[in-house]
């Protein structure tokens, strides 16, 4: 669960409460309801999902639903002139934004504009007070993106429009994946809208995958986010702590993220529906353009193909392909958070996705795979630096205490927890699971008895274990 102010909670896929009541009153409700009326069960329920965390939020989920589907209904009319056409499509993308915008950035912007006004002699602007108070809603990063898209893609041309309000409502609803992804596109499941498939292998298939992501998160991401923020709360931790600080945040927010799309891509079987894959493996991968074809796919994509492209991609010249590498970075930077170090973040990747871009029409040998995944784990090891540090001052401290500049009063029993012989054979073990074993879409894709039976397993330690943990965020909540 996560709390809001308040003291409401938010209803997450690793809590008894989802497990228990939520997702079973949902698949009975789901099931119980006749053919037609599948898709309003879905609908009803995820908004009771999402208006967990607050109910006015489900307001404005609707709203953003019904613009994009009455821009798409305007986009998508035969009559319409292209003038009407190009003004539903800028509509529907300037509300997205505008929503998004709001509370996401209003604050962000204006502290920075205060400050740019008072650095140049202008004085201290007033902020207005309800800034400070606006409370990010759950999920709307991703899903003003998925609602947006289908608004571009229809004016490209690339999908059909929704045969009713209803299957658009599910679509931008839906709980499974709505609010850490994967970003999934209209025309890849409008079909599964309009009539999809119910087995009982289908629905075991995902309750398999289910478990598998429920045990990544409860047994593998949980105690290495405890083992990271030890180290990165402690202010000046030893060459390492810090060290092994960093590595398991690295596999926390893998693992975090990758278990929560194994979640969504189950529990969208279960309710008849096939999402894409969300991840391949990204700590294998032997470049940062390959890293970002691995990692995150969707949004991966998403920014490829409504930025990138649209930008010119690569087609207009090498300075021109560079520019926009690291403007779609900083831009993937910003939207997963309202703070410089998320643009410090973006600003290193796209400074090295450029570099390898350079790089590859300059070498006359291609580097060696393995220094290649060396090199991209450390480009990707710093950047997990200033996603994970609250400021630049946190974030360059951290820096220094890998270089062996740390270390205080503190350190001799910070290394105790920290590298104690249990904690480093869990990290250890995650290791193995993200550079040895196939990932869960490679292991799952033929699904035998006993996969199936180590599921289940693994499910009940997950659970057991669940019960003791304190630590249960979700990271990707806060994007």
């Amino acid at each position: 669960m996560r709390r809001r102010p308040g003291g409401a909670m938010a209803v997450v896929f690793s809590s008894h409460i989802f497990l228990f009541w939520f997702l079973p009153t949902s698949l009975l409700l789901y099931y119980a309801a006749p053919r037609p009326g599948r898709s309003f069960a879905l609908v009803l329920a995820s908004y009771v999902f999402y208006g967990w965390w607050n109910p006015w939020f489900t307001l404005l989920m609707l709203a953003s639903t019904a613009i994009d589907y009455l821009c798409g209904a305007a986009i998508a009319d035969p009559l319409a002139t292209p003038r009407r056409r190009r003004a539903a499509v800028v509509l529907s993308v300037v509300s997205n934004l505008a929503i998004l915008g709001f509370f996401k950035y209003a604050l962000f912007f204006s502290e920075n504009l205060g400050r740019v006004a008072s650095a140049f002699g202008f004085g201290e602007l007033p902020m207005p007070e309800f800034l400070g108070q606006i409370v990010l809603p759950v999920g709307i990063s991703f899903y003003t993106f998925q609602s947006m898209s289908y608004s571009i893609d229809l004016y490209r041309g690339h999908a059909q429009p929704a045969r009713s309000f209803l299957d658009f409502a599910c679509y931008v609803s839906m709980f499974p994946q709505l609010v850490a992804g994967p970003i999934v596109r209209y025309g890849t499941v409008a079909e599964q809208l309009r009539s999809r498939t119910h087995s009982l292998g289908g629905f075991v298939a995902g309750a398999t995958r289910f478990n598998y992501g429920f045990a990544k998160k409860i047994l593998l991401a949980n105690p290495m986010g405890s083992l990271a923020d030890l180290a990165f709360e402690a202010g000046s931790p030893s060459a390492a702590v810090a060290w092994v600080g960093l590595l398991a945040y690295a596999f926390q927010i893998y693992f975090d993220f990758s278990a929560y799309s194994d979640m969504a891509i189950g529990l969208g079987r279960m309710f008849g529906f096939r999402f894409p894959e969300n991840f391949d493996s990204p700590y294998r991968a032997a470049s940062l353009t390959e890293f970002w074809r691995r990692w995150h796919i969707s949004l991966s994509s998403f920014l490829r193909d409504y930025l990138y492209i649209p930008l010119g991609g690569n087609r207009i010249g090498p300075l021109r392909t560079y520019a926009n590498l690291l403007f779609v970075m900083l831009v993937g930077g910003l939207w997963h958070g309202a703070q410089w170090t998320f643009v410090a973040w973006g600003a290193l990747h796209g400074l090295v996705l450029a570099a390898e871009r350079w790089s590859s029409r300059r070498l006359p040998v291609a580097v060696p795979r393995p220094f290649g995944w060396a090199a991209t784990l450390l480009t990707v090891l710093a950047g997990w630096v200033f996603f994970r540090s609250p400021g630049f001052a946190e974030a360059l401290a951290y820096f220094a205490a890998l270089l062996g500049q740390g270390g205080g009063p503190a350190a001799a029993a910070l290394e105790a927890m920290v590298l104690d012989p249990s904690a480093l054979a869990r990290l250890a073990l995650c290791a193995a699971v993200a550079w040895l074993l196939p990932n869960s879409g490679q292991w799952l894709r033929r699904l035998d008895a006993w996969k199936v039976a180590l599921g289940l397993g693994l499910l009940f330690v997950s659970v057991r274990a669940m019960a003791l943990q304190g630590f249960n965020p979700f990271l990707y909540f806060q994007f």
